[in-house]
């Protein structure tokens, strides 16, 4: 993949470059891996029912839906430390495996400057310490519910963060940042319908080409756009 060189002019807008994280960074699916660490294969496998396969397969309200019940019933209970924990370990082992040609559009918006933040349905937990290895400026992504003793309660403390839920997470992070979009220059990626808002709204949309199916195979791994 060719990038322009990296730089900008001082006159121009500030640049801000949101990237889906599943498919887009990494190769693959990453929520259901992490749930499947922390319950077990056996315990998911009971847990989930039907609910994985909509999980994994489904589309629009029904994968939201089952997000919400998978999520109960993994989580409710858990000390929150705890997954916080095994999310910073996970997130260790994600960062080998992401995909070249993603973090090298990464690397080229850090040299030009732009700040760089993840919008992602997948979950906070683990992608904040990602985030900081990879020195990002904010993570916009699942977020659970804490209870007073320090549990969760299995719920998000908001929507699912996708389709046109992107848009309102990013423009919420941009507020915080004292921007809007009016005032910026919008790059944006991401490879499924889920990201198709967050695409519109961006000034230059690039839409990721597919992940290698296996380790070490780059073959049809491209950025578009």
């Amino acid at each position: 993949m060719s990038l322009p060189s990296a730089g900008t002019d001082p006159a121009d807008r500030p640049g801000v470059a949101a990237f889906d994280f599943d498919g887009t960074l990494s190769v693959r699916d990453t929520l259901v891996p992490f749930l499947v660490g922390l319950a077990g294969r056996r315990a998911m496998a009971s847990l989930l029912g039907g609910s994985g396969a909509e999980l994994v397969r489904g589309r629009g309200r029904s994968r939201d839906a089952a997000k919400t019940i998978v999520l109960r019933r993994v989580m409710t209970g858990r000390p929150a430390v705890d997954v916080a924990a095994a999310g910073t370990r996970y997130a260790a082992r994600l960062l080998p495996g992401l995909r070249p040609d993603g973090l090298e559009r990464v690397r080229w918006h850090q040299q030009r400057g732009d700040r760089v933040v993840l919008v992602s349905a997948s979950l906070g937990v683990y992608l904040r310490p990602l985030a900081d290895e990879l020195g990002l400026d904010g993570v916009e992504a699942v977020e659970l519910v804490v209870d007073a003793d320090g549990l969760l309660t299995g719920a998000m403390t908001g929507p699912n963060c996708r389709g046109p839920e992107k848009v309102v997470r990013l423009d919420g992070w941009l507020a915080g940042a004292g921007l809007d979009r009016s005032s910026i220059e919008l790059w944006a990626y991401g490879d499924s319908t889920g990201d198709d808002e967050l695409l519109a709204a961006a000034d230059h949309a690039h839409r990721c080409g597919r992940p290698p199916r296996k380790s070490g195979d780059r073959r049809g791994v491209r950025i578009t756009g």
